[in-house]
């Protein structure tokens, strides 16, 4: 498909592990490639930045210009999770209180950085422009509007908004349903495994764009 990397492409690009049908934009940026795996059926489009520690799982959309730092200690977008255009997951944080230096370019003794794995659980949906700092977690079925602010660990099931984000109010849990028969549907066409053997499993099933 023009505009992605073919399975080769993918192969060489040195990833952890990747499943069937992925689709990664050529004007994606990946680094520490060993280090992220990738399962079946996800897209990332163009602009999105790729780097550390990443596990990304199936059914997963990751929108323009998105920047995902996995750091040391990883972030993990579990399946069916979505992120829209600009979402920004850091897994490392600097210390802005003025008592140590900053940025990439000192050595760590001169810092003191803040550390800690990110993970959204399934049916995770994280708004355009939000944010998502160190020690965040995203319960299962979590969805989080624009612009918003992610820092502490949510509760399943809830939609949440603001700097920083509240819980406004439930998230319906119907998907659930529709999960199962699409999964039967799914495995019935690419089986239960990736691998991409062939051009046609890669092809096969296109993702549409998140909200």
């Amino acid at each position: 498909m023009i505009g992605y990397y073919t399975i080769a492409e993918l192969q060489d690009l040195g990833l952890k592990s990747f499943g069937n049908n992925v689709l990664i934009s050529k004007k994606a940026s990946i680094y520490n490639a060993i280090e992220i795996s990738i399962g079946d059926n996800v897209r990332i489009d163009d602009f999105v930045i790729l780097s550390g520690k990443i596990t990304i799982g199936s059914h997963v959309h990751i929108a323009s210009f998105c920047s995902v730092s996995g750091g040391k200690n990883g972030v993990i977008i579990s399946d069916f999770c979505g992120l829209s255009s600009h979402v920004r997951i850091f897994s490392n944080s600097d210390d802005y209180s003025g008592e140590t230096l900053t940025n990439p370019c000192i050595p760590p003794h001169f810092k003191k950085v803040a550390s800690k794995q990110i993970i959204l659980e399934k049916h995770c949906i994280v708004g355009s422009g939000s944010m998502i700092l160190p020690n965040a977690y995203l319960a299962e079925g979590v969805a989080v509007g624009a612009m918003s602010l992610v820092a502490k660990k949510t509760l399943a099931w809830g939609i949440y908004f603001g700097i920083p984000a509240k819980r406004i109010k439930e998230r319906k849990k119907g998907l659930l349903e529709l999960e199962e028969e699409y999964l039967k549907n799914y495995h019935g066409n690419l089986g239960g495994g990736g691998g991409n053997k062939t051009l046609k499993n890669y092809l096969l099933i296109p993702i549409g764009v998140s909200a």
